[in-house]
Formats: structure tokens, sequence, C-alpha cells
């Protein structure tokens, strides 16, 4: 074939695919609008819903509605009771009657005190002189049953790690840690750890191990014990009581509707778009507004979930992958329902190609920074190929794809694609921006929300969830960035 002639063909299929994607943008325009998307975000984050805290009368009331859209969008329902996805779970309230923890080197006893202790995940023990072990936080991944089996594991953590950021270094230790069977996790912290109330865990089944306490102790005989110490076995044993905790079962639900693809070779291949829906409920006492009422974070991606799906279900030609909507809860708890899907998936993960994750779409200020009109960024931005298609369909709606060089790659492990990321599906959060003057506080109120960039926003992200959707290549991890390496294993 004359080259001349190959180039102008290309350019041909170029303008024709750009001639069809126009309507397209402006069939999801006609019904993705700011007024829909303000209605939704209004009543999620309205005070009626009390801050959608997990679990609450608020988050069940919020499920519902979401339900609710995705039958009037005439997406069908994926669940196993309906649009819901239903996941038992017990709400375990930590008991500290009679908490005890001992160490001994050589012929010292250091007993902590009282004050000092923390249980981060509380568990049944009782040990007697029990071997440990200290963990290199940077080599989790490396530890083995042999090292750990039946022993305390150690992990030391400053305070700058302390809190939700800070602790994604060591936030995979309970997995880790019940998988080698440790007697009990122990965290080292310079300061003690704030108190923490019932913690979710999903119910186990009958026969089940049981969990694996994780104790945080900033007590100071003991952190210079253990601080002195290299990486490896330790010289000490350890001693501690800590009773069973009190243990109530609650039912969380993940929402979850299909718009089923149209290609018999494609559609039992599935394109994930997710939010999650809950917030931080009701906080504090005293005179003033004690409702998190979380419309930026995220009903804000809540709501565009809804209108993408709503605005993709009318298109007169389906997708010809399947495109999966999914409301998840207790994000703000450490991602429990996006970690629930992905050891319960509804459709396979192998034959799931890409998470594209919305979280906090509708504020274009932020902190120190200015404002973030006609942008949007992806956490993760050089881990996959995700972005290179959002940029595409951001020439076509105005609207710019930016990667955040500071925040990007941080940012990926903040949200609900990480649970799909560690299982090896591509993925990625999608932000306007990422910490604003509100950001988990009582103030991020509906009112507060740019809806008319947030329509542009959610446009691209629907003409780039259609790109995925309709394309034979599949996203894929960047194999060159070495961040990449376990999730890639995953996917193996």
């Amino acid at each position: 074939m004359n080259r001349t002639f190959r180039v102008s063909c290309v350019s041909l299929l170029a303008l024709a695919a750009a001639a069809q994607s126009g309507p397209v943008l402006q069939q999801i325009a006609s019904r993705l609008t700011a007024n829909s998307l303000k209605a939704d975000v209004s009543f999620l984050a309205s005070d009626a819903l009390q801050g959608r805290g997990t679990p609450s009368p608020g988050l069940d009331i919020a499920a519902e509605f979401i339900a609710a859209q995705f039958r009037r969008a005439g997406l069908e329902p994926a669940g196993d009771d309906a649009y819901f996805q239903t996941a038992q779970f017990v709400q375990v309230a930590p008991n500290m009657e009679g908490l005890e923890f001992t160490v001994t080197a050589a012929s010292q006893t250091m007993k902590a005190d009282h004050t000092s202790l923390t249980l981060q995940e509380p568990a049944a023990l009782d040990l007697k002189s029990a071997a440990a072990f200290k963990a290199d936080p940077a080599a989790l991944d490396a530890l083995t049953a042999d090292q750990v089996h039946g022993k305390v594991l150690f992990v030391e953590t400053p305070d700058a790690a302390a809190g939700r950021g800070g602790m994604m270094a060591i936030r995979r230790v309970p997995e880790i840690a019940a998988k080698l069977q440790a007697a009990a996790v122990v965290i080292m912290r310079a300061t003690a750890a704030p108190g923490r109330g019932s913690r979710l865990r999903e119910a186990a089944p009958a026969g089940a191990p049981a969990a694996t306490p994780i104790l945080v102790v900033s007590d100071a005989a003991i952190r210079a014990a253990v601080a002195a110490a290299k990486p490896g076995p330790l010289d000490l044993t350890v001693s501690s009581h800590i009773a069973a905790p009190v243990v109530e079962t609650v039912k969380l639900r993940n929402v979850v509707g299909i718009l089923r693809g149209s290609d018999p070779a494609m559609k039992d291949t599935y394109v994930l778009l997710t939010a999650h829906y809950d917030h931080l409920g009701v906080r504090g006492t005293g005179p003033g507004d004690h409702i998190f009422n979380g419309a930026n974070d995220d009903a804000s991606g809540t709501a565009s979930v809804i209108e993408i799906a709503n605005a993709l279900a009318a298109l007169p030609s389906r997708p010809k992958r399947s495109i999966v909507f999914i409301a998840l809860f207790g994000e703000e708890l450490g991602d429990v329902g996006s970690g629930y899907y992905a050891r319960h998936p509804i459709f396979p993960l192998a034959q799931t190609v890409a998470d594209v994750n919305l979280e906090q779409l509708g504020r274009t200020d932020e902190s120190n920074v200015g404002t973030h009109a006609n942008q949007f960024n992806l956490t993760g931005f050089d881990f996959t190929n995700i972005a290179g298609v959002f940029r595409k369909a951001g020439e076509q709606t105005g609207v710019q794809v930016v990667k955040d060089e500071k925040n990007s790659d941080p940012f990926f492990t903040r949200s609900d694609n990480a649970a799909f990321a560690n299982a090896g599906v591509p993925s990625t959060t999608l932000s306007v921006a990422y910490v604003y003057s509100d950001y988990h506080a009582v103030g991020d109120e509906w009112p507060k929300i740019d809806y008319d960039n947030m329509a542009k926003v959610d446009h691209t992200i629907a003409l780039a969830a259609l790109d995925i959707a309709n394309s034979a290549e599949v996203p894929h991890w960047n194999a060159d960035n070495p961040k990449t390496a376990t999730f890639i294993k995953a996917r193996q």
C-alpha cells in the first residue's frame, strides 16, 4: 500500500472518530447537567443523612437513594439483593479491662503504663514469654512464616507516620500478620496513640482463625529497647493480656448496577466506575455543627457515578464491554467496601480491565495552590496507560488532564482504587483538588461545589469510560515503573 494513501486513510479514520464523538458528547451533556449533579449532592450531603457514617441509618438511606437512581437509569441490578451487594460485618469494640503488656529483656522486665497502650485491632490474647521479631516497615512483603509464626511482630513508626496518610507504609501489617500467623502485632510510637472506638471487621465463617490483635505502644522504656535492636529476631520476650472485645453484627452494602456490553466477544469483560458514598458521620459534642456532610468527599464522586450511568445508559448504542457502576461503603474506615468487593467480586477480577475511582470532583479550590477549574488529575499517573485515555477525552471537552507531581503517587493508596490495584486490576483515582480548606471538616457542604465545572469533568470521564469500554486494547500496568511491581505480580 502506498504510504501517502495509508496516512490519508489513518487521517480519515481519525476525522471520522472525531465526528462521531461530537454527537456522543452532546448526548451525554444533554443528560449530565450541573443541576442534576447539584440535586444528587445536595441530598447525599444534607443534614438529614447525618454524615453517612459507616454504619448508620444515614448511610442506609444513601444506599437506597443510589439504588433508586440506578433503577431510574435502567442499569441491571448486579448484587445478591437487587442492586445491593450485602456484606456481613461485625463491629468490634475494644475491651480495655485488665489490659497488660510486658517486655522482658535479659534480667529487666518492663511493664507498659496503661496510658501508653491503645488497641488498634482488638482481639483476645494471653501470652506468656512469647518470642518476638522486629520488622523493617520497608520490607514487610519479604517476611516469611518461619520468621513470624507464633511470635509478636514489632513494627516501628514515627509520629509523623500517625494518622491515615503516614500509616500507609504499614497499612498492610494486619493482612501480612494474619497470613503469617503472628501471635500479635505491636506498633511502636513515640507518643500515645489516640483512643480508638469500635472497629469494623468482616464476619468470619465458623472455624476461621481468630483475628490478630494489634497493639499500639508508646512506653518509652519498651520503645528504647526495641529501637536499639536491628530488624530480625529480638532478644526479648513478651507477655500480654487483652480481654475479648464486645462484638455486634452489622449489615453493610455496596450498591452495584451494570450497563451490559453489546459485543459478544467483549461483553464479559468489565470496566468499573466507582466512588465511596460514606463519610465521617457525626462527631463531637457541645454547641456548633457536628455533622460531617462530606459534599466533596465524596458525595461529588457518588453523584458523578450516578449521572454518568444515567447518561451512558441513555445512549442509542451500548458500549462493547460492560460498564459496572459501584457506590462503595466504608472508604473512610480504610477502604472497607472496596476491599470487600475485591475479596468477593461480583464479576471476575481477571476479566475486569480497569477501575476508575472518583473522589473529590466538586471543589476547584486547593489549599495554598489556587483554583483547578477545567482540569483534573489522576493518582498513579504513570502507573498505567489510563491517563492517555483521559487526555484524549479532555481534548474533546476542553478539560485538561494533568499530573500533580507532588500528590499523584502518594495519594494512589489513599482511596478505593488501592483495593483493586492490590488485586491486580489497573486502577486510578480521579480528583480535581486533593486538599481543600474543608477537607474532613464540617464545612464540606454542598453549596461550595462548582457544579458547572463538575459537569464538564464528568463529561470527560464519561467519554473516557466509553473509550475504554469500546477499545480492543485494555489498560495495563507500566512495567517500567518500579512502583507497579506488586500490582503486576497480583495480575499474573
